[in-house]
């Protein structure tokens, strides 16, 4: 970066009240959104105010640089791209300003989240219809900026139809706010001598000429098609009065809408809402042997006055096989279809949603269309709807560097047209040797349609272009838009010239000068357009970066390409209420830094172009990853799967080859060693570890209270006990329980109290001699120890577990290192995958037990208990919370609930290192904490990993149970 840029940066960050960043950390998480692009900006800005945006601009004119406005990050077509400054509206823009129920519009500011939205409208039986696949995380100026669709677009509209009024900051600063005018008050504002009336003058000149109309009416997609938004939405303002049409008002906010951010800065946005569909809903999950099959279906299934009309192709159904998260979203898919029309019904009354299903389906096989036709109702219809949405994400999930591209994907024909167009476009592709993927809205006529690529190689980066460039002629050529919901961004502006024609083209420049005489917004977006092959996320054909892992990332082909799967899709910046896991740290930070795309993007740039020998010893790589609490919820719940646990521990065993281990890390990854010699005197260790003076020394926030030792350990007391243990009667099979080192040194009545419980029930128990699980070497990045103790524990345990003699497990954390870090770290990958496929936690153990009547209810009390289960973030991951709440149902009048709780925040030693303290206790303060602190006194509070329940009683002062220890108190049987 030149010096004067630098200093002009430095300069601006003392002036506004906002932030400003221009570390190559940030500029390496800002480089690229969730297309195919990347390019290195000057810097990220997370402005605060109005003030703060119109000193920006002052500042991007000074210096002739562009302004890039960002909201979620989720653009598919280069959109927030750019060489200039990112201002990035998602941190501090978040504020709904005025909500007028009975005109049913609401003013917000445009980093409000879609969903969150319609939370706060979903009272008072309102919301904001369109509907993306990124609604959980997608905010309303990105939406506004690319005019998004989605799903109720059929029924709804798009997002330009709910525009009120756009309040903006234009080029020199000024404000304006576009609404409604009538013709009389569009004339008016032509009156004056400054920017605004300057646009208003523009628009009326270029508007009001005949010609200029008949070129639009010509040349622009066909008016029947609602997701047309090629270039700046002209054809939409011809239908006012003031240029010869009907509608009585004209609002440029049409104009803006879709302009992604080229135009002006919007700093407000007020909606017209939609009272919420009718409730009493049907999906038909159409299926059919072939993709044209399901192109004529939807012209038939368009008929029936559908709410949602969407498709699903093999390859995204496939892709969902191989995603924990969506695999229990697949229960309807029956066979296996080359396609899936998700149709629904909404009505106010029952009978009528079923008749009206009937009718629809009698009307498709009556047009031998579909082979089957599962109707789906109430959660179903949500999974169903998941399982759509992840489409996107999915994609990501093909293994190697072919992928999925984002560049034909947003074409839009004429309902009518869509059978031929989708024939064409299928033996197009053909051609070209490709089997593409076809999904999403096939009601709108709408295909989200992706050829596989490897745009590594120069030749599929040629093919890129050629398959774009013939796809946007095949457009053309049926009236319709190659721009639907998705914007043009760097991928489509530069074919808008052919789209919309070379004199069209010409006037929504003059009407961009006359905007942006200095070209500071978004520059290379929709005119003078950057290339479509240029600025990719990877240097084509380049020699492929060979770096040695101690793990095995033979699975994604490599920890590079494990990196790579993160296509941007933004998954990891749900909130809370949209419920899962991931992302903990962005959840309590709210910075783009904190994500699980940050993680991946910033290794993935380093690992690319460092030039260091060891390219993983980098500063910004122990930035990043340094509020990442390993909770593996990326592992399952990241559409993509990016497993950024284990990017984090492969990185830290990296740095530490040439910065060394650091002596806290040292402490908590010796755990065990430190904890055979604490226990010598288990009550003296207890009373120093607990002291401030000692915690100061570690670097433990002295806010913790530090687990105490047992006085003596599991094995201590199994050796009093074995012979008792062994002389029980066995009456069902044998088992190794795994004891863990937390259970072992910490939770001793635990370990009693599952021991007590199975060879109560009949089982024989044997326990053994073996090396620790290795969590805490895994979880601090100390990854030679690790591997050796998976060796050894693989070794140990690969002649003994069986179907018939499984590895049961107490500790969710301990048991899963089997499952799962063991298979990337173990010599041994034949014996490591058999016995992880005989590795279950306790619950699963006894849930399964009971579903095979081994175990009985009679054998547990009929007393009434209520129960509210915290599921261990790993067990969320790699196992479930389901069988927990299975095994603690076997006592008949036991209520029990899952809580939707997220990560505690502990994350082992994470939330006991001082730095880490106040984002620990945050995390558990976004879900977990309150939902406990609101349970009744008498209401059990049931976790099974030892850091939830440390993190539950430093949080909460609640003590919370093991599920083993509730069921053996149950246990009556004895």
């Amino acid at each position: 970066m030149k010096v004067e840029i630098t200093q002009a940066l430095k300069s601006l960050s003392i002036t506004l009240e906002g932030e400003v960043f221009y570390d190559l950390l940030h500029k390496s998480i800002y480089a690229t959104d969730a297309s195919v692009y990347r390019k290195i900006p000057l810097g990220v800005v997370y402005p605060k105010s109005n003030q703060d945006i119109k000193t920006l601009i002052l500042f991007a004119k000074e210096n002739k640089i562009t302004l890039i406005p960002r909201a979620a990050g989720t653009s598919l077509a280069g959109q927030c791209v750019g060489d200039g400054l990112v201002v990035d509206t998602s941190k501090y823009f978040t504020k709904i300003l005025d909500f007028n129920e009975q005109n049913k519009t609401i003013k917000i500011q445009p980093g409000v989240i879609r969903d969150e939205l319609n939370d706060y409208l979903k009272p008072y039986g309102l919301f904001f219809a369109p509907n993306t696949s990124t609604s959980n995380r997608c905010m309303i100026g990105g939406m506004v900026g690319n005019n998004s669709s989605g799903t109720t677009s059929i029924k709804f509209g798009v997002t330009r139809d709910k525009i009120v009024e756009l309040k903006t900051i234009l080029s020199d600063g000024s404000e304006a706010t576009f609404s409604d005018l009538t013709s009389e008050e569009f004339l008016l504002k032509m009156i004056g001598d400054n920017l605004e009336s300057d646009i208003y003058k523009s628009v009326y000149n270029e508007l009001s000429n005949t010609e200029h109309q008949l070129e639009i009416k010509k040349e622009f997609p066909k008016s029947s098609i609602h997701r047309r938004n090629n270039g700046y939405a002209i054809d939409e303002l011809l239908n006012s009065k003031v240029f010869g049409g009907a509608d009585t008002h004209v609002n440029l906010s049409k104009l803006l809408a879709g302009s992604e951010g080229t135009l002006a800065f919007t700093t407000e946005i007020t909606l017209k809402l939609d009272t919420l569909p009718p409730p009493k809903n049907i999906m038909v999950a159409a299926h059919f042997s072939s993709i044209q099959e399901s192109m004529e279906a939807v012209v038939v299934a368009m008929r029936h006055n559908l709410f949602t009309c969407e498709l699903m192709d093999k390859t995204i159904l496939d892709c969902t096989k191989n995603n924990r998260e969506q695999l229990k979203n697949r229960f309807f898919v029956e066979g296996d279809p080359k396609a899936i029309l998700m149709l629904e019904i909404c009505t106010e009354d029952d009978e009528e949603s079923k008749a009206l299903t009937n009718a629809l389906i009698a009307d498709l096989k009556t047009n031998n269309l579909g082979y089957a036709f599962p109707k789906l109702i109430g959660s179903e219809i949500n999974q169903a709807l998941e399982l759509r949405k992840a489409g996107l994400g999915l994609l990501g999930n093909i293994v190697g560097d072919d992928k999925a591209v984002a560049c034909i994907e947003d074409t839009a024909v004429d309902l009518k047209d869509l059978p031929n167009y989708i024939s064409e476009f299928s033996k197009m592709m053909e051609d070209f040797g490709q089997d593409a993927v076809y999904y999403a809205h096939a009601g709108a006529g709408e295909l989200h349609l992706r050829p596989i690529l490897n745009l590594k190689k120069q030749e599929d980066v040629v093919l890129f272009r050629e398959i774009t460039s013939k796809t946007a002629a095949l457009v053309k050529k049926y009236g319709g838009s190659f721009s639907g919901e998705h914007g043009d961004g760097i991928v489509r502006a530069e074919f808008i010239p052919k789209m919309i024609g070379e004199k069209n083209y010409a006037l929504i420049k003059r009407i961009k000068n006359t905007f942006d005489p200095n070209n500071i917004f978004n520059q290379g977006k929709i005119v003078d357009a950057f290339p479509m092959d240029k600025n990719l996320r990877y240097e084509v054909d380049r020699k492929e970066p060979e770096i040695n892992t101690i793990q095995d990332f033979s699975d994604s082909q490599g920890i590079l390409r494990a990196a790579e799967k993160c296509n941007g899709s933004g998954d990891c910046r749900k909130l809370p209420e949209a419920g899962g896991t991931m992302c903990p740290s962005y959840r309590a930070t709210r910075n783009e830094k904190d994500t699980t795309r940050a993680r991946a993007n910033v290794l993935r740039e380093f690992l690319t172009n460092s030039e260091k020998k060891n390219k993983f010893n980098h500063k910004e790589l122990y930035d990043v990853f340094d509020l990442c609490l390993s909770c593996k919820a990326c592992a399952s719940e990241c559409p993509s799967n990016v497993d950024v646990a284990s990017l984090k521990a492969e990185f830290l065993h990296q740095y530490y080859k040439e910065n060394g281990i650091p002596f806290r890390t040292k402490i908590f990854a010796n755990n065990v060693k430190l904890n055979k010699l604490g226990m010598i005197m288990p009550s003296v260790t207890n009373a120093v570890l607990n002291t401030k003076i000692t915690k100061k020394l570690l670097g433990v926030a002295v806010q913790r209270s530090i687990p105490e030792l047992a006085h003596k350990t599991f094995y201590s007391w199994y050796k009093t006990n074995k012979k008792r243990l062994l002389s029980k009667p066995v009456k069902h099979k044998e088992l190794f329980l795994f004891m863990d080192e937390f259970t072992n040194y910490y939770d001793v009545t635990i370990g009693i109290d599952c021991m007590e419980l199975l060879t109560d029930l009949g089982y024989k128990v044997n326990i053994t001699n073996h090396e620790e699980s290795g969590r805490s070497f895994i979880s601090k990045g100390v990854l030679d120890k690790a591997k050796r103790i998976a060796d050894f524990n693989v070794t140990f345990f690969k002649d003994k577990i069986s179907s018939e003699t499984p590895l049961l497990g107490i500790e969710p954390s301990a048991i899963l290192t089997f499952r799962d870090e063991y298979l990337r770290l173990a010599d041994d990958k034949e014996s490591a995958n058999h016995i992880a496929k005989n590795t279950f936690t306790i619950e699963e153990f006894i849930k399964q037990e009971f579903d095979n009547k081994h175990i009985l209810s009679e054998s547990f009390t009929t007393k009434s208990e209520v129960l509210k289960i915290h599921g261990h973030c790993q067990q969320k991951s790699l196992s479930s919370t389901e069988p927990t709440f299975r095994m603690l149902s076997i006592p008949k009048n036991y209520k029990v609930t899952i809580i939707n709780s997220g990560c505690c925040g502990m994350a082992g030693s994470f939330g006991y290192e001082k730095e880490h303290y106040q984002v620990s206790m945050q995390v558990g303060e976004d879900t977990l904490f309150p939902k406990v602190r609101n349970a009744e006194g008498e209401v059990i509070i049931v976790a099974a990993g030892t850091s939830c329940r440390h993190q539950i009683k430093d949080g909460t002062s609640r003590t919370s149970i093991h599920p083993i220890s509730v069921l053996r108190k149950a246990f009556i049987n004895r």
